[in-house]
């Protein structure tokens, strides 16, 4: 499946976990990267500055992390932030105002959110389309459209972009492109792989994949991005802090054994829950009958592990959240804990009713995000949730 297995099979992606460079500690051979739990740093001569003065610039450890992440990503380099908005944030901060921008139309509602109640405010515009059709992405140009922001799978609905469609046209069109991750992480999809000029993570789901911080990543693909991005991270100061670079460090190792589980285990769910009577749709890029699931297989080397499905009303979804008793009810996702959530009043409770129902986001619409539990234990549970 896919282009990307080409160029880095899972079983050399399963090496890189471990082996990425800073899995040793040079001055003493620690087998963990060191916690430099320092805010400053001295200067033995000013004639030489030091590589690191203060940790809002640079730390040892969070430069471990962000070495990391590019180098999973096949990035120039990585920057590491307090949350997955603080990196999405930043890269929305190389548009300058009067810029306007072309965004996936069921993005997440914290994405929306900025957008549309902070951005507008310093003259940013954004337009949402649905990016499953090249043609209404294309339309959406106007003379003053800087960049394209793209979520595939989005958030809830799933739906997928084509992604080298879309830079390839943003590319002949001199847009930088931007890409959230967070769904699919390195391992089943590269983005800048595919053109992508700079990738992002909300690291506080499948990457950390503990329910247990709050982290954000941005990767660049070319050196110029690379130097403005440093330069807003510097400067707006929105870094991630040591003890969770390190802690993220610890969860990304894993990532590949936790997300071959949790993936065999949403295959099962959401083919068990395309068949349940009392659910109208499931959305699930690894299921036949899913829209443009061809495309995902090109550019992906799996179906991720966040299963949506709808159970027809608000009442329906309220009372089987009511019941379930092994997921965590609760927002987010990624962990190694099932998690489900209630779209409408959680992930996208920032986007008005109108809104969210013209996205597919409907009022009976749930999410799971597919833990590391016993899937049969998981359909027991649901079925009697269900009844």
């Amino acid at each position: 499946m896919g282009d990307n297995k080409k160029n880095s099979s899972a079983e050399k992606f399963a090496t890189k976990l471990i082996h990425f460079g800073g899995e040793i500690d040079p001055s003493t051979g620690a087998a963990s990267v060191p916690l430099y739990q320092a805010s400053t740093f001295h200067h033995f001569s000013l004639a030489d500055p030091p590589r690191y003065d203060y940790t809002r610039s640079g730390n040892p450890t969070r430069q471990a992390l962000e070495d990391y992440i590019a180098f999973l990503e096949g990035g120039v380099e990585g920057f590491a932030f307090a949350s997955g908005m603080a990196a999405i944030s930043t890269a929305f901060l190389l548009l300058s105002s009067g810029d306007h921008v072309i965004v996936t139309e069921d993005v997440y509602g914290g994405t929306y959110r900025l957008l549309t109640t902070i951005l507008n405010r310093l003259n940013i515009e954004s337009t949402f389309v649905d990016m499953t059709d090249l043609e209404k992405v294309v339309a959406a140009k106007k003379p003053n459209t800087k960049a394209v922001f793209m979520e595939t799978p989005s958030n809830p609905t799933l739906k997928i972009t084509d992604i080298k469609a879309v830079t390839a046209w943003a590319e002949a069109n001199g847009l930088i492109t931007m890409l959230d991750n967070t769904f699919m992480t390195p391992y089943l999809q590269r983005p800048i792989e595919l053109g992508v000029d700079i990738v992002l993570h909300s690291a506080t789901k499948f990457l950390s994949g503990h329910s247990d911080l709050l982290a954000g990543l941005a990767v660049a693909r070319t050196e110029d991005l690379a130097q403005r991005l440093k330069h807003l991270q510097n400067s707006l100061g929105n870094v991630l802090g040591v003890q969770d670079s390190w802690l993220l460090m610890r969860g990304i190792k894993t990532l590949k054994a936790r997300m071959d589980q949790a993936e065999k285990s949403a295959r099962r769910l959401a083919d068990w829950l395309s068949k349940h009577p009392s659910v109208v749709k499931v959305y699930y890029p690894g299921l036949p009958n899913h829209p443009r699931r061809e495309i995902h297989e090109q550019q992906s080397l799996g179906y991720g592990a966040v299963v949506s499905f709808d159970v027809g009303s608000g009442q329906a979804a309220r009372r089987l959240l009511q019941k379930a008793k092994i997921p965590l009810v609760a927002v987010s996702l990624g962990a190694v804990e099932s998690i489900l959530s209630y779209p409408a009043l959680m992930s996208h409770a920032a986007m008005p009713r109108e809104v969210r129902m013209e996205r597919g986001i409907s009022d009976g619409l749930l999410r799971f995000s597919v833990g590391l539990e016993d899937i049969e234990d998981i359909i027991k549970d649901l079925e009697q949730a269900l009844q």
